[in-house]
């Protein structure tokens, strides 16, 4: 089931996030996020009108996604940035999917233009993923991040949003 996000599944998308830093590189930071900062994080993203949501599975955060801010200038207000996570156990099974078509949704809902998706270009999956979304390449940043003793090089994928 794929639903609204409450502040009840904050602790649970701060260990799927803090397991994406300490295990991944879909995420460049090295040091695992606090609580505070998930709820600073969802607030920011409720005030400015985002949606973030959870898929659940077995009453349990099996994943989440959201749409954010692409830069901070009013000229980008059409184009955001969408994040995916879904926890080590469920992986594999469409909750990806799942969360990536609902926010492709929403995107069109808040009548936006463009979608963009910051990838590290080893994660085939989830390059693949966007992809079958309609995501196309439009830049790839060689050697841009430093993480587990090696570079690392960031793709960024697209969507335009039909009207």
């Amino acid at each position: 089931m794929i639903r609204p996000a409450t502040t009840a599944d904050l602790p649970s998308i701060l260990d799927i996030y803090n397991d994406a830093i300490l295990n991944t590189t879909a995420v460049y930071d090295y040091a695992p996020h606090t609580l505070a900062m998930r709820e600073s994080w969802f607030a920011a993203k409720c005030e400015a009108g985002f949606p973030v949501l959870v898929a659940e599975e077995q009453n349990e955060v099996a994943g989440f996604g959201a749409l954010g801010h692409f830069r901070a200038w009013e000229a980008y207000r059409y184009t955001v940035e969408n994040s995916l996570y879904v926890a080590p156990q469920y992986r594999g099974q469409g909750i990806g999917k799942q969360l990536l078509a609902h926010l492709v949704q929403a995107a069109g809902e808040l009548q936006l233009h463009a979608i963009v998706a910051g990838i590290d270009a080893d994660n085939i999956v989830s390059l693949k993923l966007h992809e079958k979304f309609g995501f196309q390449e439009v830049a790839h940043f060689p050697q841009v991040g430093y993480k587990f003793d090696r570079w690392l090089d960031l793709k960024f994928m697209q969507r335009l949003i039909e009207p």
